[in-house]
């Protein structure tokens, strides 16, 4: 028997027996991983189910209701509130106080007044109504019952029987008796019920005053783009600029902000307004949050313009049609109209449209013109567009250097005495050169007897970024780039930035995506019309149109790269400009290449034959310092008429016409001009020799820097 005894084994942890067979093995370790991916599985879970769209609607659903009663609560318990109190009169009296007008805040405060003493009556009323109350119930108790027994007395004599004296008071305490009873029945439900309707009516309130925030509302009421502006509109959009002196302001006002606005008014493809800001509030303020205002009018920023008019504290508002500045304006009346003609001194060119839809044209008499923007925007067209309706002026002539050399002033061949075209250093020394040569005209026309009438002299520079930018150097050592004294392209266009445009000698610049160094500032601000095609940056906006057109509103880096080719800013007094502002947007025609040919042709018909110079006739290469410093020879120091005379002696086809202007131009700014000496004119030969050792590439240490 005992060798059938099976041993049982106790588990120390459970208290059991068990088998030697059956005994558990022992539980795998756990999985450190596993809680990790548990946790990152359900987070991933909660995510998708917070962003589901149906869970976003579901938010948006709750938060608009509810936003819908808390807000009618509020409207309602203001709306109590004002009716109660004089705050409306208040706000009223401050909103008038801010907009100066004292006039209407003492009316709104004899308002105030009298709206006081009325509520001081009614509330003296009130304290005598209690006693009036139970007198007047007391009379009309017996008046009510002595009518009805005097009732029931003749229903008694009619009818001969005395109950009906009771009668009429009878049927009146059972009509009391049926009211009270439908009263009891209806009031639980009405307890029940009454709270719901009232709910229902501040949700209708805020749900018609639309006081839920724009994240919340269905996506049909917040796709209001396009929709027509209107005062409260603006005003909202005003408020919510994030301004908060702005939106202090308005909450303050009495009319919601109104007063503010003047008339909107129709212009163009858009509305216009002129908003007076409170104060606190600067127009730089609203200026810095175009896009926002933009934005919260429902519009893209490009369809939203801000300047500034002559009133104080006003920003004008130009707002587009949704859409309507995508849409192209018509064609050129030079294209239209083939009998179109121009004069130079009264006419103006047809360039195109503002933005409030008018013509806008632009007079180049006696202007020097200055057009810059980023590549393929345009520039060349609308410059181009320009010098084809002056060219049906058959009195004026051109001289162009096309440094693009693409053949986009290829119509002007035959009709411009001089045609450059090409963008190498040899094309950029051509083009100096023909400046050089208006330098040259304009002095001759300047020394001409007075009363002499000249043709007008236009020369025209497209790409001048080449030019300045170009590293040759001439025999003389002179670069013909760069922003120096000594750069020869510079200083050109200098001499007729100064005095051209008395002689009706002109220059015409188009340059690309401007610089300190491919635009310098003293070329840039001889200009008289300056315009600017779209930019990348504000710097450059500047530097295309200056600091005062900028700082009243001119955007040109905020139109947009590609999508506005040929909308141009221009600062200029050659052009009508809204009265306070200090430019103005155009929306150019565009010309096509084959349209301009023919205008071109119809330009050429009106002339007797222009023989076109592609190349610059070069003269004999002299150095104007260098030969005054030979002619000086070994005296220190000789009369400036000597020196004329000895320069013309050297080179008369040089120097031969030379006066005292010409020999004063060469030495200004070297430190060899010409100074007094006992009382007469001269020129110091060590100065003169110090000015030519000076110059870059004489190998002197002021050239090496």
């Amino acid at each position: 028997m005992t060798d059938n005894v099976v041993p049982l084994f106790k588990d120390p942890t459970t208290g059991t027996y068990t088998l030697p067979g059956d005994v558990a093995a022992p539980p795998p370790p756990a999985d450190p991983v596993r809680p990790a991916r548990v946790w990152k599985r359900t987070g991933r879970a909660i995510r998708a189910a917070v962003t589901d769209e149906r869970t976003c609607t579901a938010v948006r659903l709750v938060a608009r209701h509810g936003m819908y009663v808390i807000g009618g609560t509020r409207i309602t318990a203001k709306r109590t509130w004002d009716g109660r109190t004089g705050s409306r009169y208040e706000r009223m009296i401050r909103a008038a106080e801010a907009a100066g007008n004292f006039e209407e805040a003492k009316e709104w405060e004899d308002r105030l007044a009298r709206f006081r003493a009325a509520r001081h009556h009614r509330r003296m009323d009130l304290l005598k109504a209690p006693q009036d109350a139970v007198k007047s119930a007391l009379y009309g108790t017996g008046l009510t019952v002595g009518g009805l027994l005097a009732l029931g007395i003749v229903l008694a004599i009619a009818n001969k029987d005395i109950t009906d004296v009771v009668g009429p008071i009878a049927a009146v305490i059972e009509a009391i008796r049926w009211i009270v009873m439908v009263g009891t029945i209806v009031w639980g439900p009405a307890v029940t019920i009454g709270p719901w309707l009232a709910l229902l009516a501040l949700w209708g309130v805020g749900r018609h005053q639309q006081t839920a925030p724009q994240w919340a509302l269905p996506a049909q009421q917040r796709d209001d783009v396009g929709a027509p502006i209107t005062p409260s509109i603006v005003v909202t959009a005003l408020r919510d600029l994030g301004i908060a002196p702005l939106r202090g302001a308005i909450k303050e006002m009495g009319d919601a902000g109104a007063a503010m606005l003047g008339p909107i008014r129709i212009a163009g493809c858009g509305v216009e307004v002129d908003v007076t800001l409170p104060s606190g509030v600067s127009t730089a303020e609203v200026q810095g949050r175009r896009r926002k205002l933009a934005e919260n009018l429902a519009r893209h920023e490009h369809e939203v313009f801000i300047t500034l008019p002559a009133a104080a504290r006003t920003v004008r508002l130009w707002i587009a049609d949704s859409g309507a500045l995508d849409e192209p304006i018509g064609p050129s009346p030079l294209v239209t109209d083939t009998t179109a003609t121009a004069n130079y001194k009264t006419g103006k060119a047809p360039w195109g449209q503002d933005l409030r839809g008018d013509a806008a044209t632009l007079s180049l008499y006696q202007r020097h013109l200055l057009i810059t923007g980023l590549s393929n925007q345009g520039k060349t067209a609308s410059l181009r567009a320009l010098a084809l309706w002056l060219a049906l002026d058959r009195t004026v002539e051109f001289r162009i250097a096309d440094l693009k050399g693409v053949g986009d002033w290829g119509m002007f061949d035959g009709m411009a005495t001089t045609l450059i075209q090409g963008p190498t250093d040899e094309h950029v020394i051509e083009a100096t050169e023909m400046l050089e040569g208006l330098v040259a005209e304009m002095e001759r026309r300047i020394q001409a007897p007075p009363g002499t009438v000249f043709t007008p002299l236009v020369g025209i520079v497209d790409e001048a970024q080449v030019a300045f930018m170009c590293p040759a150097v001439g025999d003389d050592k002179r670069p013909y780039g760069g922003s120096k004294a000594t750069s020869r392209y510079f200083m050109a266009v200098r001499k007729i930035h100064n005095q051209g445009r008395a002689v009706d000698v002109t220059l015409w610049e188009g340059t690309q995506d401007p610089t300190d160094q491919n635009l310098p500032k003293l070329v840039r601000e001889g200009a008289h019309t300056r315009v600017s095609l779209v930019l990348g940056t504000e710097s450059q906006a500047r530097m295309a149109l200056g600091d005062k057109a900028v700082d009243g509103g001119a955007a040109p880096h905020l139109l947009r790269q590609g999508l506005d080719k040929g909308t141009v800013v221009v600062a200029s007094d050659g052009i009508a400009i809204p009265a306070g502002q200090a430019s103005i947007t155009v929306r150019t025609h565009y010309i096509d290449t084959d349209q301009a040919a023919e205008v071109a042709d119809r330009a050429k018909a009106l002339r007797d034959g222009v023989t076109t110079a592609h190349t610059i006739a070069h003269r004999a290469a002299h150095d104007p310092l260098a030969d005054i410093l030979t002619v000086l020879g070994d005296n220190p120091r000789v009369l400036t008429q000597d020196v004329l005379k000895r320069l013309a002696a050297l080179n008369e086809d040089a120097y031969g016409g030379w006066t005292f202007i010409n020999l004063k131009r060469v030495l200004d700014g070297t430190g060899a001009e010409p100074y007094k000496s006992d009382g007469r004119m001269v020129i110091g030969r060590d100065r003169v020799a110090r000015a030519l050792a000076s110059r870059p590439g004489s190998g002197s240490a002021s050239a090496a820097e």
